[in-house]
């Protein structure tokens, strides 16, 4: 949440993101944005090799690309850590067990494609060995052996494992198609920057074309430069390898075969949101904003990046529990995912929930699936019916978004 005049910025980081409030002058901000572009790189992590993974995401023979977004589990140690922020008739038994099994439960439903874990995975301050953490809070899907990716958050590096260690750790787990960072780039920031094909219906003029793009990126935990307080965010090292990622990607959907008019839309995920976040209110957004937006103090112009690429429709992170909405600026949709741990900080009454994405496809004039058609979305709770809510169209190939404000009882229409 934070709070800004002529004079000051107030930094809140709520509960578990700990607090800080800083006096912070206008023309220091001017200064420090100068130093983004100073902000050390993990050059040598970045240059080693990891094995790459070496599934194929691709569409189904329905047509359909579903993806299940995780955010903010907080998992610690199992059934001995309690749950936060839940009713009192929910508290005798309840720990990090109901995260699981909601994890479970949403798999079941859904029957993602692809589960995206968009960081704060694991909690490092309660955790006794984060390796063990972290295999409890994927087990779901490893079992179910689906494919699976994840970013790190702010809190994933608290514990037993460094921030390089935890990605580490990650990329050696099964079925995961997380990568450590880009393979050939030898200096970029952070750990967890990647990118993600999603191609053709097998059989289809579009089985060779990446149709669907996913971006993963590291928004860091905390600034590391003294004289800028608070969250970390995208640095420039990041920027560049996304901007020839995309100039590489829409390149090749432009080319032959099947030359497109039009880049393939793009998918971002990563942790910390932006603070153009900041700029919706109730009028413009569907779901709901219960808590301020917890953004890095400085804006490093990664949105403007987003835009002038062209290609991503949509930005999905986590950070603030209790907010879950859509918003969409300058043709980009803005979302949250709502808190889904039970171990995270959230609001009694309020269930935790997971947000789902569903890319499809048009049919050719051949009747053959083609390219992506449209990009829906919506969530569901953590309550007896696996409630789905605010279903609503992020992205259409031949119209705008449309928001609505909707119950459901299964998935949106």
């Amino acid at each position: 949440m934070a709070r800004a005049s002529s004079s000051s910025i107030f930094v809140h980081i709520d509960k578990r993101k700990l607090w800080v409030s800083f006096p912070f002058q206008g023309f220091v901000v001017a200064i420090s944005l100068l130093c983004l572009c100073f902000v050390p790189i993990n050059a040598s992590a970045s240059s080693r090799q990891y094995p790459q993974p070496s599934h194929k995401l691709r569409f189904g023979r329905n047509g359909e690309f579903k993806i299940l977004q995780v955010a903010d589990m907080h998992y610690a140690d199992g059934i001995t850590t309690p749950c936060e922020d839940v009713l009192p008739s929910q508290v005798q038994g309840c720990s990090d067990l109901n995260t699981t099994a909601f994890i479970h439960r949403m798999i079941e439903a859904e029957k993602p494609d692809f589960i995206v874990f968009t960081g704060d995975n694991i909690y490092g301050f309660d955790s006794k060995d984060s390796a063990k953490s972290m295999d409890a809070a994927f087990a779901p899907a490893i079992t179910a052996r689906i494919p699976w990716a994840a970013v790190l958050g702010n809190h994933d590096q608290e514990g037993t494992l460094s921030r390089e260690g935890v990605m580490k750790h990650i990329v050696g787990l099964e079925h995961t198609l997380s990568q450590f960072n880009p393979v050939g780039v030898h200096a970029i920031d952070g750990f967890g920057n990647y990118n993600l094909q999603v191609g053709g219906v097998e059989g289809s003029n579009f089985v060779n074309k990446s149709i669907l793009n996913l971006y993963f990126l590291d928004s860091g935990d905390y600034s590391t430069v003294p004289a800028i307080p608070g969250y970390g965010w995208i640095k420039p090292s990041q920027q560049l390898w996304f901007q020839r990622t995309s100039a590489k990607l829409r390149r090749a959907y432009m080319s032959p075969p099947m030359a497109q008019k039009s880049s393939a839309p793009g998918l971002v995920y990563f942790h910390i949101p932006l603070p153009e976040v900041a700029s919706f209110d109730s009028s413009n957004f569907t779901g709901v904003k219960q808590e301020g937006i917890s953004s890095a103090s400085v804006n490093s112009g990664f949105f403007t990046t987003l835009v002038e690429a062209g290609d991503v429709k949509a930005v999905f992170t986590g950070h603030d529990h209790i907010n879950d909405f859509c918003g969409q600026l300058t043709g980009i949709q803005l979302c949250y995912a709502g808190g889904f741990g039970y171990h995270a900080y959230g609001k009694a009454g309020w269930s935790r929930r997971a947000r789902v994405v569903l890319a499809s496809l048009e049919k050719t004039e051949g009747g053959n699936w083609g390219a992506v058609k449209s990009i829906k979305t919506w969530k569901r709770l953590d309550d007896q019916h696996l409630t789905a809510i605010d279903a609503e169209v992020l992205w259409s190939k031949h119209s705008a978004g449309t928001r609505r404000r909707k119950h459901t009882n299964g998935g949106a229409a």
